[in-house]
């Protein structure tokens, strides 16, 4: 038998017969281990203990402790376990898939009759059930006719379809949980009982159509959240409670921001309130461009294809293109045009005017472009995902020498924005090479150099996502970490030799020759509209001061205070502070609840003893005291508050 070395995460090597599997490297190791022992790491892939190892690798061997793999496989095993529950509980169920997504898992079923909500605390019992009884997770490899017709003699016709969708060259693993069956790539656990029975609840039902495409069945999903133990679920459940406290569409209409409509699909209605948070973090974003030393343009909406094929989008981006024909005068054939979905083509149809020479770059380049996408009704959140948006879209013309200093600039720039908009956390991914791609591995080497060179001169650090660029360039994600701890990738940079070279754009070098230039698409915030939903939801509608709607309310406590609450109302406005009054006939803690639903951030009580003082009473969102001062002295204050961050 030949014999392969293993070497272990210690730097020691043991030789063993090739074949052998990790369960009994564990084994061999210690038989505390086999028993703690839940998968693998091989050659950096995770490693069934069931499978066979048949050359010299590296390996690790993972128990409970080991969060990330653990986590995989507890969710994993879960989603087959409720498969298995549902299927004991109402055995003409079909199941069809279930993989593991963040924080846990579905699986998708046929099933006559729905679902209904109270079915979940019978499927988690049963499923209970299952882990206690700690039956043993087996697998095997199957010829692809032998696993075809074992499917069609069971009616499975769902597993049947998906087994004739897989390449011919991977292998087919049949997995048993027990006496119950899956297809499934694993890996898996080694029992039902290594999953922790307090750690997972089963969250919702929904509806999906099989394999995403709406002229297939409708099947119906049921999600599950699962974690290594009992505190971990809860911290997750405080978090999802503390999360629909702060959702953007529950506070958007409390504080009365805007609204949609079925008339007008994924587009936003603002009201008042929200346009001036808009138009405020709109003009926060323009000065600041100009001091970063961008110059702004604006481009049109509707574009003839004609551009969109030349830089590429029309052929692999149509789907997502609102298409706009138009008759023209004298002409033999409608115009076909397309709402712009991104701002690129346009914007090197602007670089592409007039002469430019290397004394002109870097020309950094900015829009406030409203873009158009389609999106599926189903993916459509509020003002998170929707089809119509305005991006702070920008684009760096540079050479090649300049995209590390570019990219530096840009880092710094887009540090102070979120630092000003209260974020603090946030991280940087570097997008590599992916397998089809243009340009050669030197190109590709000196350009992933560049942007990782421009992030240690920022004084950041990056996690590299093997394979994720685009086939033109490598980029950079920002990813910012919210007050209850979720991610959100916001900010992007990636380096684009493609279209310029596509679009035919141009500069004079030192040596009097063309040359092309790098183009770098930048965005800071994204979209407005996504971004404000997640300030909205970060700062759980108490938003900075300067961005608040309404920034101060103005109450009367009697009647006989209401020329002197409209005399303060004028000496804030006078000093820029968006105030109002509220001299209506109601009890002041009435007007002090109705206000603070509305999340303004200052309300400034007048009675009798105000009036005679000349002072006011102060109440802040979030605090349950009161102060009382004078009127010059909040006038100055709240000024102060109110000057946007840049301007102070």
């Amino acid at each position: 038998m030949a014999q392969i070395s293993l070497t272990f995460p210690d730097g020691n090597a043991r030789q063993y017969e090739a074949g052998i599997t990790a369960a009994d490297v564990a084994a061999d190791i210690s038989s505390s281990l086999r028993k703690k022992a839940i998968s693998a790491t091989v050659n950096g892939l995770h490693w069934d203990l069931q499978w066979p190892i048949e050359a010299d690798s590296s390996i690790a061997i993972n128990t409970i402790k080991d969060e990330e793999p653990a986590l995989e496989l507890i969710r994993h095993d879960l989603a087959h376990i409720m498969a298995r529950a549902v299927q004991e509980i109402w055995p003409e169920t079909q199941v069809t898939i279930g993989p593991v997504i963040k924080d846990g898992w579905y699986y998708d079923f046929d099933r006559a009759e729905p679902f209904v909500p109270e079915d979940l605390a019978l499927i988690e019992k049963k499923m209970k059930e299952i882990i206690n009884k700690r039956d043993e997770v087996r697998t095997e490899v199957w010829e692809r006719d032998r696993a075809i017709q074992y499917y069609k003699d069971r009616g499975e016709p769902y597993k049947v379809e998906l087994i004739e969708s897989i390449p011919g060259n991977e292998p087919l693993r049949m997995y048993w949980h027990g006496d119950w069956q899956d297809l499934c790539r694993g890996p898996h656990l080694q029992h039902t009982g290594q999953v922790p029975a307090d750690g997972f609840k089963l969250m919702s039902i929904a509806g999906a159509y099989w394999r995403g495409d709406s002229d297939r069945s409708m099947l119906q999903r049921i999600y599950g959240c699962a974690f290594t133990n009992k505190e971990g679920l809860r911290k997750h459940m405080n978090m999802l409670e503390e999360a629909a406290k702060r959702d953007h569409r529950k506070l958007g209409r409390e504080m009365d921001l805007f609204h949609m409509q079925e008339e007008a699909p994924g587009q936003v209605f603002w009201h008042p309130n929200g346009w001036t948070i808009y138009t405020e973090l709109q003009d926060y974003m323009r000065r600041k461009q100009r001091q970063g030393g961008y110059v702004e343009v604006n481009t049109p909406q509707v574009v003839d294809r004609k551009l969109w094929e030349a830089s590429g989008h029309w052929d692999k981006y149509q789907e997502n293109m609102f298409i706009v024909e138009v008759d023209e005068e004298h002409a033999r054939e409608k115009a076909i045009n397309a709402l712009k979905p991104m701002n690129c083509p346009c914007h090197v149809q602007i670089f592409n005017q007039g002469l430019k020479s290397y004394r002109d770059l870097p020309l950094r380049m900015a829009e406030f472009g409203s873009c158009n996408r389609y999106e599926p009704s189903g993916a459509l959140h509020g003002i998170m995902r929707v089809r119509g948006f305005v991006q702070d879209d920008g684009h760096i013309f540079c050479t090649e020498e300049q995209i590390t200093e570019e990219t530096r600039r840009f880092i710094a720039f887009l540090s102070e924005i979120y630092a000003d908009l209260g974020f603090h956390e946030w991280t940087i991914k570097l997008s590599t090479r992916p397998e089809k791609r243009i340009g050669s591995d030197a190109t590709w080497d000196r350009l992933e150099a560049s942007l990782g060179d421009a992030c240690k001169a920022a004084g950041h650090s990056f996690e590299i996502l093997e394979g994720e660029g685009a086939f033109y360039g490598p980029k950079l994600e920002f990813t910012l970490t919210d007050a209850i701890g979720r991610d959100w990738q916001c900010g992007t940079l990636q380096v684009d030799s493609n279209l310029p070279e596509r679009l035919d754009s141009n500069f004079i070098g030192t040596d009097g020759e063309k040359h092309r230039p790098v183009m770098l698409h930048r965005a800071t915030l994204g979209s407005f509209e996504r971004f404000i939903g997640i300030l909205i939801e970060e700062h759980a509608g108490k938003l900075p001061f300067w961005l608040a709607p309404r920034q101060v309310v103005v109450a009367s406590i009697v009647s006989d205070a209401d020329d002197y609450v409209q005399e303060v109302v004028a000496a804030l406005k006078d000093s820029g502070v968006r105030a109002e009054a509220d001299i209506r006939n109601e009890k002041i803690n009435y007007k002090v609840r109705e206000h603070s639903v509305s999340k303004v951030p200052v309300i400034l009580a007048i009675g009798a003893r105000e009036v005679e003082e000349k002072t006011v009473t102060v109440r802040r969102l979030g605090e349950n005291r009161t102060s009382v001062t004078s009127l010059a002295e909040i006038v100055s204050t709240l000024s102060s508050e109110a000057t946007p961050p840049d301007l102070l």
